[in-house]
Protein backbone atom coordinates (compact mmCIF):
# COMPACT_ATOMS: atom_id res chain seq x y z
CA UNK A 1 0.00 0.00 0.00
CA UNK A 2 1.23 3.23 -0.91
CA UNK A 3 2.10 6.32 1.33
CA UNK A 4 -1.10 8.41 0.10
CA UNK A 5 -3.25 5.46 0.16
CA UNK A 6 -2.09 4.63 4.18
CA UNK A 7 -3.12 8.35 4.65
CA UNK A 8 -6.64 8.07 2.94
CA UNK A 9 -7.37 5.00 4.72
CA UNK A 10 -7.09 6.53 7.98
CA UNK A 11 -8.68 9.82 7.50
CA UNK A 12 -11.58 8.44 5.48
CA UNK A 13 -12.07 6.07 8.95
CA UNK A 14 -12.71 9.41 10.92
CA UNK A 15 -16.20 10.65 11.55
CA UNK A 16 -17.28 12.64 8.59
CA UNK A 17 -14.34 12.73 6.16
CA UNK A 18 -14.62 12.76 2.29
CA UNK A 19 -12.20 12.75 -0.46
CA UNK A 20 -12.03 14.63 -3.06
CA UNK A 21 -9.79 15.48 -6.19
CA UNK A 22 -7.42 18.45 -5.40
CA UNK A 23 -7.72 21.39 -7.85
CA UNK A 24 -3.75 21.59 -8.04
CA UNK A 25 -3.66 17.88 -8.34
CA UNK A 26 -3.83 14.90 -5.35
CA UNK A 27 -6.26 14.49 -3.38
CA UNK A 28 -8.26 16.76 -0.93
CA UNK A 29 -9.74 15.29 2.16
CA UNK A 30 -12.41 17.25 3.72
CA UNK A 31 -15.03 17.65 6.98
CA UNK A 32 -18.20 19.28 6.13
CA UNK A 33 -16.77 21.17 2.76
CA UNK A 34 -14.21 22.37 5.17
CA UNK A 35 -9.96 21.27 3.64
CA UNK A 36 -8.32 19.62 6.13
CA UNK A 37 -5.49 19.49 3.96
CA UNK A 38 -4.39 17.60 0.70
CA UNK A 39 -1.78 15.24 -0.34
CA UNK A 40 0.15 15.32 -3.64
CA UNK A 41 0.90 11.58 -4.34
CA UNK A 42 3.43 9.91 -1.91
CA UNK A 43 5.59 13.08 -1.14
CA UNK A 44 3.76 15.84 -0.08
CA UNK A 45 0.98 17.07 1.79
CA UNK A 46 -0.42 20.69 2.44
CA UNK A 47 -2.61 21.71 5.51
CA UNK A 48 -4.17 25.23 5.81
CA UNK A 49 -3.79 26.63 9.50
CA UNK A 50 -5.29 29.36 11.42
CA UNK A 51 -1.19 31.19 11.15
CA UNK A 52 -1.20 30.93 14.94
CA UNK A 53 -1.11 27.40 15.19
CA UNK A 54 1.05 27.35 11.72
CA UNK A 55 3.67 29.16 13.90
CA UNK A 56 3.55 26.81 16.48
CA UNK A 57 3.77 23.94 14.36
CA UNK A 58 7.03 25.70 12.54
CA UNK A 59 8.29 26.37 15.51
CA UNK A 60 8.03 23.22 16.94
CA UNK A 61 9.53 21.82 13.64
CA UNK A 62 6.33 19.82 12.97
CA UNK A 63 6.05 20.67 8.98
CA UNK A 64 7.88 23.41 6.99
CA UNK A 65 6.25 26.98 5.51
CA UNK A 66 4.10 26.14 2.35
CA UNK A 67 6.33 25.26 -0.02
CA UNK A 68 4.63 28.41 -2.35
CA UNK A 69 2.73 30.66 -0.51
CA UNK A 70 5.62 30.63 2.86
CA UNK A 71 3.87 33.55 4.52
CA UNK A 72 0.34 32.47 4.56
CA UNK A 73 -0.95 29.83 7.29
CA UNK A 74 -0.21 26.78 4.98
CA UNK A 75 2.03 24.06 6.44
CA UNK A 76 3.68 21.55 3.90
CA UNK A 77 5.05 18.23 5.06
CA UNK A 78 7.12 15.82 3.14
CA UNK A 79 7.26 12.27 3.04
CA UNK A 80 10.04 10.03 2.89
CA UNK A 81 8.92 7.08 4.02
CA UNK A 82 6.24 5.16 6.27
CA UNK A 83 7.91 6.53 8.99
CA UNK A 84 6.71 10.23 8.69
CA UNK A 85 2.94 8.90 8.66
CA UNK A 86 2.61 9.49 12.37
CA UNK A 87 3.61 12.78 12.24
CA UNK A 88 1.78 13.80 9.38
CA UNK A 89 -1.55 11.61 10.74
CA UNK A 90 -0.98 13.86 13.70
CA UNK A 91 -0.76 16.75 11.83
CA UNK A 92 -4.08 16.24 9.99
CA UNK A 93 -5.89 15.35 13.45
CA UNK A 94 -5.11 18.81 15.10
CA UNK A 95 -6.76 20.18 12.00
CA UNK A 96 -9.62 17.62 12.24
CA UNK A 97 -10.63 18.00 15.51
CA UNK A 98 -10.21 22.00 15.20
CA UNK A 99 -12.36 22.44 12.50
CA UNK A 100 -15.33 19.78 13.90
CA UNK A 101 -15.09 21.90 17.25
CA UNK A 102 -15.60 24.95 15.53
CA UNK A 103 -18.25 23.61 12.54
CA UNK A 104 -20.00 22.05 15.26
CA UNK A 105 -20.24 24.22 17.38
CA UNK A 106 -21.66 26.91 15.56
CA UNK A 107 -24.69 24.63 14.84
CA UNK A 108 -25.50 24.38 18.14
Amino acid sequence: MSLSEMIKKELLSWNGVTEKPHRYGGVEFNYKNKELGHVHGDTLADLPFPKSIRDEILKQGLAHPHHIFPDSGWVSYYMKSEDDLPLLIHLFRLQYDRIVKKLDNNQM
